[in-house]
């Protein structure tokens, strides 16, 4: 297993900036943020341009990992596959096929993205739609020798009430996505809020873990009770802003890091566990960020063995 993570938590910065403080500061692995230009929306970053990719830019960048010693764990696109608006939804699909093309180039073993959802279809409704939407995605991932990852976030800002909008939440989705030749990348922190043990969850499916990573959550038991589990309801500007818990670096949280590592390594698992940074502590600005993820490095890396 390699430490590693995303490098969407530094959008400004470019990816030879991040290589080179990624191996100066003992990580291995890098999964590379990959959207395509959104403007301000919330840790996405585009460290590397799908459009066009060719084999001259495939050899800048691994030259650059491999100069570095780094490992190149994934390519990161974490949008809504199954958007309401057919135009919108056919651009994502279109950009994941487009970095699956950038991934076979770069030797990349993973795309990582969501299956989303339309919230206006019942859950039901929704996976029938799926079911048409990534056959095409997976048959290309597989002709090119690529790996399609799930991450399990709930993405309850993109449904009005707070309600799950990815449908990749718990292990009863895992088994559906499975069976569409997705694979999973693996959060425990997302489980944790949804009151599921993240590691009772993943032991029967390690064998579809292709890529993890290491986010920790924070719980105010005390909130929950006043909002309830989908989070605050009557005044909820930020759709984002549960009310009841927030991330944070692992180390900070309440994700059991010793039963995940150990669950991981007991099941096989040899891939990248990687650091997703969305700790609005050690956030606002680069410093505060890089601090952030040398304390995850500090409590992730003496679970790892070298």
């Amino acid at each position: 297993m390699k430490l590693g993570f995303l490098t969407a938590c530094l959008p400004d910065r470019s990816l030879e900036d991040i290589v080179t403080w990624a191996a100066l500061h003992g990580y291995e692995a890098l999964e590379v943020a990959a959207w395509p230009n959104l403007g301000s929306r919330p840790f996405t970053a585009t460290h590397l341009n799908a459009e066009g990719f060719g084999p001259g830019d495939a050899d800048r960048v691994s030259s650059l990992f491999r100069g570095h010693g780094l490992t190149l764990s994934s390519l990161a696109f974490y949008d809504n596959n199954l958007h309401a608006d057919a135009d919108e939804r056919q651009s994502i699909n279109d950009h994941v096929m487009s970095l699956i093309d950038a991934a076979a180039l770069l030797d990349c073993p993973t795309v990582g993205t969501f299956v989303g959802r339309d919230p206006g279809k019942s859950v039901a409704e929704n996976l029938r739609m799926a079911e048409k939407v990534f056959p095409r995605l997976v048959d290309h991932a597989g002709e090119k020798g690529v790996k399609l990852v799930i991450e399990n976030c709930v993405m309850e800002g993109w449904h009005p009430d707070g309600y799950p909008g990815n449908l990749a939440y718990s292990p009863e989705l895992w088994e559906w996505m499975f069976d569409l030749g997705l694979y999973l990348n693996y959060d425990p922190s997302h489980l944790l809020w949804m009151g599921i043990d993240p590691v009772a969850a993943v032991r029967p499916y390690i064998d579809k873990v292709a890529h993890a990573q290491a986010k920790d959550i924070e719980l105010f038991p005390e909130k929950r009770n006043r909002y309830g589990w989908p989070g605050i309801a009557v005044e909820r500007r930020d759709p984002w802003n549960v009310g009841w818990w927030r991330y944070r670096v692992p180390g900070l949280g309440q994700v059991d890091w010793v039963r995940v590592v150990d669950a991981l390594y007991e099941g096989g698992f040899d891939g990248v566990l990687s650091v997703e940074h969305e700790d609005p502590v050690w956030g606002g600005t680069e410093d505060r960020i890089e601090t952030g993820l040398q304390v995850a490095h500090r409590t992730l890396r003496p679970l790892i063995v070298a």
